[in-house]
């Protein structure tokens, strides 16, 4: 199984992946273990000293005037961790919460949280189990940290509330730990406040939205190539040097991808045969520019998120040095910050969402130019073996207009909302937790749109008699009737081949089939 090794200086997205969806094994650096232990060494000496510091001897948000005595303080700890274990609604996907929960060990692991080197550890233990943590969809307003979802996790730490075992069954935490041979944890001084104070949630889930989308980006430069063949289009508008006076580099990349799937094909430049047109519609002439300019979009999220995983976001922080609030071994200090504010992340989780749906958008128009024997220059009427007995792909197309019209609705930018919480205190809030629960749902909706458009598009070319698809197309084709998607026919059960044709486009297979002809696709 591979592993990944936690560090002093963040991770990186392969890493993420690898732990929420490859269930990797996750050991702590020796680097990690002695900044951990020098960190904790700060915290202990602020925690001995009368001043009052905030997260170590403090209540917490609007709550932090008061001065906690030593007697009290893992009490307060413990107490944060159950009482912010709030969530409400459906469990959140496990390799959801497994990034969570990773990225929070990443952190951890900085050294810039003062958590002891036992309670990472048995992070890290928790996840090499297979135990999820059971975590809430509403809780979250994306500042002070996804607060509920990690809340939920450190109360597993704790050996408290309910989790998911190896075999998906929910169980009480406590008897998932002692099955496995974990000790829960005793949290200590700053401890609780650590576990919970960081946008993790977010970030895992753009992480994987990323991962997701750069599959979907190829996978719709091939759809709309194949949906340009089939309707006899030209090629002439991807020519590289067309594309060089608008140096967009997501809308080059979109064109040679389309350029190189069309490579050989029998089917384009027709545009002048019996029904004469100067130019193709938008939909199929401009598929470059609108999926390029997404690619460009999802390039500054990656930005963005290989930033967000170099950092340490805790409040308050370990520093060292300094003659700041207070001062501990080694001259070290606590402050507070306001580092765990999520718009960063908010704000490209719902640039990507508005990319998507209209990706989204316009492959249900090439789509729906394929079913209309007005515009599909000589095809059967919604590609239907016996139009008027038959009704062919009428209502697939009406399936991915719904989901386009909800990836429209959840579009609207998540982060431009805010409501004010703990009395004013934190009365700015990112809401990048909402924004990444509906981005996931847009990626999932764009994947099977772009099913619906390589159904349509593959029965299309094959309706195309005496003409010849390019080899790439040809192998996609074939690559889609092996895994099930079936090609024209009479009217029949349609479900079960779009559902087919979704597989195959999420699991890369659209991607995978035409880099067999073509070779990496950008």
């Amino acid at each position: 199984m591979h592993s990944v090794v936690v560090g002093t200086g963040g991770t990186t997205v392969g890493d993420v992946i690898a732990v929420a969806r490859g269930n990797a094994r996750i050991e702590l650096s020796d680097e990690a273990v002695t900044a951990l232990a020098a960190a904790r060494g700060i915290v202990d000496a602020l925690a001995a000293k009368p001043e009052p510091v905030y997260g170590v001897s403090t209540g917490f948000g609007a709550l932090a005037t008061r001065h906690i005595s030593q007697e009290l303080r893992a009490q307060l700890q413990r107490n944060i961790v159950r009482s912010h274990a709030a969530g409400l609604g459906p469990h959140v996907e496990r390799e959801v919460v497994r990034a969570l929960m990773f990225l929070r060990l990443k952190t951890v692991c900085s050294g810039r949280t003062g958590v002891r080197p036992e309670v990472a550890q048995t992070m890290a233990d928790v996840l090499n189990a297979g135990i999820t943590p059971v975590v809430h969809e509403y809780g979250s307003l994306g500042c002070s940290g996804d607060l509920a979802p990690l809340s939920h996790c450190a109360l597993t730490l704790m050996g408290e509330g309910e989790a998911e075992g190896p075999d998906g069954t929910v169980r009480p935490a406590g008897e998932l730990l002692a099955a496995h041979g974990i000790a829960p944890v005793e949290l200590r001084e700053k401890e609780g406040l650590a576990l919970l104070n960081g946008t993790d949630g977010m970030l895992g889930m753009l992480i994987m939205a990323i991962a997701d989308l750069e599959t979907l980006y190829k996978s719709a430069d091939v759809t709309a190539a194949l949906s340009l063949e089939a309707l006899l289009g030209t090629e002439k508008v991807l020519a590289p040097e067309l594309h060089a006076i608008r140096p967009h580099p997501g809308q080059g990349a979109s064109a040679a991808n389309m350029l190189a799937v069309l490579t050989g094909s029998g089917l384009t430049g027709h545009h002048q045969d019996d029904a004469p047109r100067v130019q193709d519609a938008y939909s199929v002439r401009c598929a470059p520019q609108v999926a390029g300019a997404g690619r460009d979009t999802l390039a500054h999220a990656r930005l963005v998120a290989e930033r967000e995983l170099a950092a340490a976001i805790d409040n308050p922080v370990v520093l060292p040095g300094g003659t700041s609030q207070a001062f501990g071994s080694g001259g070290g200090r606590v402050e507070s910050n306001g580092n765990f504010h999520g718009a960063p992340v908010a704000y490209v989780l719902d640039f990507l969402a508005i990319a998507a749906a209209d990706l989204g958008s316009i492959a249900e128009r090439r789509t729906d130019r394929l079913l209309d024997k007005n515009r599909s220059h000589g095809l059967p009427p919604f590609l239907a073996d016996d139009a008027g007995v038959d009704s062919g792909l009428m209502i697939a197309q009406y399936t991915q207009a719904a989901l386009v019209s909800e990836m429209k609705r959840l579009a609207v930018p998540a982060s431009v909302d805010s409501i004010p919480s703990s009395a004013m205190q934190e009365d700015h809030v990112s809401m990048g937790w909402s924004a990444a629960r509906k981005l996931r749902t847009s990626v999932a909706h764009l994947a099977r749109i772009l099913a619906v458009e390589l159904y349509a598009a593959t029965r299309a070319i094959e309706l195309r008699e005496g003409l010849t698809p390019a080899p790439a197309s040809r192998a996609v084709i074939d690559a889609a009737r092996a895994a099930g998607v079936q090609g024209p026919g009479p009217d029949r059960f349609l479900a079960p081949d779009l559902a087919a044709a979704d597989t195959f486009v999420r699991e890369g297979r659209v991607v995978e089939a035409a880099e067999r002809v073509t070779g990496p696709l950008a």
